[in-house]
Parts: structure tokens; sequence; C-alpha cells
């Protein structure tokens, strides 16, 4: 009965049924009927793994993201979860549009597995178009929609350039900021794949200034067409990683940012001391731990993200503090395409005694509570807790005319949600900053509309504990 089983089980493997998509969960159903059978003594060793397909990608950087290697012994009654989690991890690098993985050559217990993927488009020139505020909302309805606070330009990114996973970006942009940037990425120097380098540099510079905060609401400065502030930025990062889910980074950039007399006129405090320029090094530790279904779009794992830097190194240390940081989100499938997610960030700055271009706590960058997006809360350290309920509607493909095939087929799909946030930030110098030292809380429902190239459009109907409400727009992942 038993060698009956191993023939059943080598015959699917033999005819090449891929674990891509629906092709795994079928393995997985339809593979229960036979691996039941099998004791939990039967297993597979894996004699090779081939990788086909990669005409950009070198093999050994693929490799590299399978956690399995040749001598490895896989059971059977675990062999279909195994390859969908090895496929999940190559997609996971953003190096591929679609992953599948077979098992074939079978001979007794040992097999091939056989990795076919899909690479994606590496080469992007694409205009610039964003706004220069921190959100839709704010520069629709706040800002009323003024086209000279948008940014734009162009931005040419070259992914995957050697193949290695490495990357080269480069900006030019004009508008509101204007920016000029280059950035590239190794992520292995070194022949066993852990160690990594990168480069960047970037100088912008403004007519424009978000000189002071009031009543929770950021305030400007703008003085005929002179260029208010200048902002220079130079800096290297050095990876390490030695398993398929953590990463240590350490950062070291020097920073020089210079603005106009009036700006330290009217704010003292912008730069601190009435300076009109600073200069500081920054350097921190990140660590980094991601073990989930999907590192862009996650549903179902956890994500851990710890820092902890030191602003200000010798001479070079107009700004001087000390931070830590740390943002944890765990997610888990509650029922059937149904999915809960529960998370915190927060950060602990000291000292308190801060200029104010160092004091952005809450509604900057993510670090924000859904329904507070037209608000800030400036300090030194915040604390955030968000929930988010999600319930999968629909999963769908677009097919698109003229496109070659390898990139007409379109994916979405569609979730609806509920979610709560709660926060709050400590100011030592709150001022007239109402949500200052102050617990604040949000909640609402919305729609996410998730599709490939690491693309989410979020539709979220919003109140707040002020009893404002608000339908708000965001095209970044939350949580």
């Amino acid at each position: 009965m038993l060698r009956c089983c191993y023939y059943l089980l080598g015959i699917v493997c033999l005819l090449g049924i891929g674990l891509s998509g629906t092709a795994a969960g079928r393995l997985g159903e339809e593979g229960e009927a036979v691996t039941a059978l099998v004791q939990d003594s039967g297993y597979l060793v894996v004699r090779n793994i081939a990788i086909v397909g990669n005409k950009k990608t070198r093999t050994s950087i693929i490799l590299r993201e399978i956690s399995t290697v040749p001598g490895d012994t896989i059971y059977l009654k675990d062999l279909a979860e195994t390859l969908e989690e090895r496929r999940k991890q190559l997609l996971n690098t953003s190096l591929f549009l679609n992953v599948t993985a077979n098992v074939k050559n079978w001979d007794g217990n040992n097999a091939d597995l056989v990795f076919e993927v899909w690479e994606r488009w590496y080469t992007f020139a694409f205009p610039i178009f964003k706004l220069a505020d921190r959100n839709f909302n704010q520069w629709w309805v706040e800002k009323g929609h003024k086209l000279n606070r948008l940014n734009f330009g162009v931005k040419g990114t070259q992914e995957n350039l050697t193949g290695r996973n490495d990357g080269l970006d480069a900006t030019l942009q004009f508008g509101y900021t204007q920016k000029i940037a280059l950035a590239y990425n190794l992520p292995y120097i070194d022949k066993s794949f852990r160690h990594g380098l990168g480069i960047l540099f970037s100088y912008s510079r403004n007519r424009e200034v978000n000189n002071v905060t009031s009543n929770n609401k950021q305030q400007f400065f703008k003085k005929d067409d002179e260029y208010l502030r200048q902002a220079y930025v130079v800096g290297l990062r050095y990876s390490y990683r030695k398993a398929i889910n953590a990463r240590h980074q350490v950062f070291l950039t020097y920073n020089y940012e210079k603005v106009a007399d009036s700006v330290a006129i009217i704010n003292p405090d912008y730069l601190g001391k009435g300076r009109t320029s600073v200069r500081y090094l920054d350097l921190s530790y990140r660590f980094t731990y991601i073990k989930a279904d999907s590192w862009i779009y996650p549903l179902k794992g956890v994500s851990i993200t710890g820092e902890v830097a030191k602003r200000g190194i010798g001479p070079l240390s107009d700004i001087d503090d000390v931070r830590f940081r740390l943002n944890y989100t765990k997610y888990w499938q509650v029922h059937r395409k149904t999915y809960l997610a529960l998370g915190m960030r927060g950060q602990v700055k000291f000292s308190a005694d801060q200029p104010y271009i160092n004091q952005q706590a809450l509604g900057y960058a993510e670090d924000y509570l859904r329904g507070l997006e037209y608000y800030v809360v400036d300090g030194t350290s915040f604390a955030i807790l968000k929930s988010t309920l999600r319930r999968e509607l629909v999963s769908f493909k677009i097919k698109l005319p003229i496109v070659p095939k390898k990139f007409n087929s379109v994916p979405f799909r569609i979730f609806a949600k509920t979610y709560g946030d709660a926060g709050y930030a400590y100011s030592k110098f709150p001022g007239n900053g109402f949500l200052n030292n102050r617990f604040l809380y949000t909640g609402g429902v919305g729609i996410d509309i998730v599709s490939f190239y690491d693309t989410c459009l979020r539709i979220e109907y919003s109140v707040n504990q002020l009893g404002q409400k608000g339908l708000f727009l965001h095209t970044s992942v939350d949580m």
C-alpha cells in the first residue's frame, strides 16, 4: 500500500504540476487524498534544484532566496506547503511576476525541485507627478489643489542592474521641491551572499518652508522667488543578511541644511538657536524581520523593525539626539478570505529639547492615525496602535491588448476593511497644539485595491475623536 502511494505521488510530480496560484491549492487539496495515505515517515530527498526562465537574474541569487538545498529531506505530508512557501519567498524578492514550483525526475526517495520564474520588467523611466503635501486630502482640500504645490520631473530606475538584485535610481525633479538624487544598492558583495553595500546622494531646495506648527496645522512661509531652504545628504549603507527573513542594516549619512535669514528670524527655533545652517552625522542600526506570505501586502505572518540611532557625532553635531524606534505587526487569517492585522509603532527620542525640524511625531510619513490626515502632532516621542480587519471581495485578472504576453495579465485583488487606530505624542513644548500630550483615536471603513508592481490604492472613510468625518485616498500600504 505504501509503495502504491509513492507511485501515485510520483506520477503527479512527473506530470509537472506547477505550484502557482490555484495550482498550489489544487495540489494542496487533491494531494491530500494521496499524502493522507502516506505514513509520517514518507519523505523526499532533494537531489538537485533547477532554475528555469531567468534571463537576467543570476541563478546564484535565486538559489540564495530558497531556504532548501540539495540533500535536504522533505516529508511528503509537508511537500505542498514547503514548495508554496519557497515559491512565495522568490516572489517576495520583487524580481518576478510569477513563480511555479515543480517536483520532477522522481527516483525512489530522490527527486529534483524545479522553479520556473517569469522575470518582471526591470527598466523604468517614468514622469514624476506627485504632491508636495503630506497626503492627497491635505493638498486637495486645505491647499485648494494648487498646481504650484506639485512636484514633477523624471525618475529613472534600473532594477536588477547586473542580475544580482542590485538597483540604480536617478531623480531629476522640478516644481515645489527641486531635487537631484542618485542611489545605488548592491545587496551582496561576497561569495556567501550575506554582506551588501549602498550609496546615496541628494540635493534639494525650496522656495517655501514649513517653518512652524499652529493648532496642529503646518504653517508655510514664502518670500518672493527666493530659495529659502537647501539640503544636502550623502550616505552609505551596509547590510548583513544571514538567513531569509532577518536583515541587519547600518546607515551613516552626512546632512547639511541651510535656510534664509528670514526663516531664522521668524522662528529662531527652526534650526535651533537662531541658526541659518546645521551640519550633523546620523548613524543608525536597523533590524528587520519579516516572515509573511507577502512582504508588500501581507495577510498572514509577522513583521518587526527595530532601530537605534545617534544623530550628531563629534564636531558634526549641530543637531544631537539618541532615538529608538519599533514597528511590530502581526497578521492572521481568521476565516476564509478574512484577515486580521494588529500593529504598533513608536519612537522615543532623547533629549526632548530639539529644534523644530527634529520634532516630527504624528502625521509625518507613515506615522499617522487614519482619520487625522489633516493634522500633525509635533513631539519627540510617540506611540501608535492600529487594527485592521479585511475581507477579500474579489480576485481577477485583466488581459491587456498589444502588450507582450509576459506582461499582459494584470492581477487585481479587492478587499473591504474596517479599522481602528489609537495614538499619543509627547512634546515638551506643545504650544497651542490641542492634540499634543493627549490620547487620540480614530476609526473607519474602506476598500483596498491591490495589483502587481507593488501598487495599492486605499479608499477610506474615517472619523476621528473630534467628530470629523472624511473620505481619504492613499497609494501606499498601511499595515
